[in-house]
Order: structure tokens, then sequence, then C-alpha cells
């Protein structure tokens, strides 16, 4: 079973944050699972918060997609994020992370935002904490 990484991680890799970009680099060693959404959400805020020009967000998500496998989001994962969504009261965006992170049989889940309350029996998410991963 594979690792999932949520927007929020992928960005750390790419942060001025020293401990952070070292985190990052670590679960991207370990050729994670991202989806297309997660590379799509990485390109909005590298244009609109971090002001990269359109080459600097090819060059450096083009690095990053060497390095995972880079799964798309379909039917199934919009589908199965309404039923997240319905089901745990997450935003339809972070439901689709779940979703794809489930459809593509990842052990783990890392990120940031999203805390998760009953859903320990598909995914073991871990969140982000004082440059930690902590269960």
């Amino acid at each position: 079973m594979s690792d999932y990484l949520n927007t929020n991680i992928v960005l750390y890799a790419l942060d001025s944050d020293l401990n952070k970009r070292v985190i990052a680099a670590s679960l991207l060693s370990q050729k994670p699972i991202i989806s297309t959404q997660v590379i799509n959400e990485c390109s909005h805020v590298l244009r609109r918060k971090r002001q990269y020009a359109p080459e600097e967000v090819s060059r450096e998500l083009s690095a990053i997609i060497k390095a995972v496998t880079l799964v798309d989001v379909g039917v199934t994962e919009i589908h199965q994020a309404w039923e997240i969504a319905a089901r745990y009261g997450f935003s339809h965006y972070d439901s689709l992370i779940i979703a794809a992170a489930l459809v593509s049989n990842c052990s783990t889940l890392y990120s940031e935002d999203l805390l998760m309350t009953d859903w320990s029996a598909a995914v073991s998410l871990f969140h982000w904490h004082d440059d930690l991963c902590i269960q």
C-alpha cells in the first residue's frame, strides 16, 4: 500500500521553511500517490499566492510529477466524494482527495488540514503539526 499526499504537503516541498521542505522531500522520495487535483491546486497556489511565472510552475510541478504516481480524478472518485461529504461533512474538494486516496488503495493520507473524526476504517490520517507528522 502506498501513501497519498494532499496538496499542502506537496507545496511544502517548494516552501521557504527548510523543516517543511525536508519532511515533504522525504515523503516524496517514497514515490507516493497524488491526483491530478493536487497538481491543479498546487498550480493555482503557486501562480496566485506565490506569484510563480507559468514556466516556473511547469518546471517545479513537472519535477513533482516525475517523483510520484499520478492518478486521475474520475467519475468513480466523484461519486465516492459525494458519499464521503454526505457522511462526514467534508467539503467536496477535501472529499475528492479522500476518495482518490481510497480508490488508489492508499494506507495513509498525509495532510495538514484534513482532520478526521470517524474514518479510521479506510485510511490512517496523519496531521501536520509543528513540523512533525503525528497520528
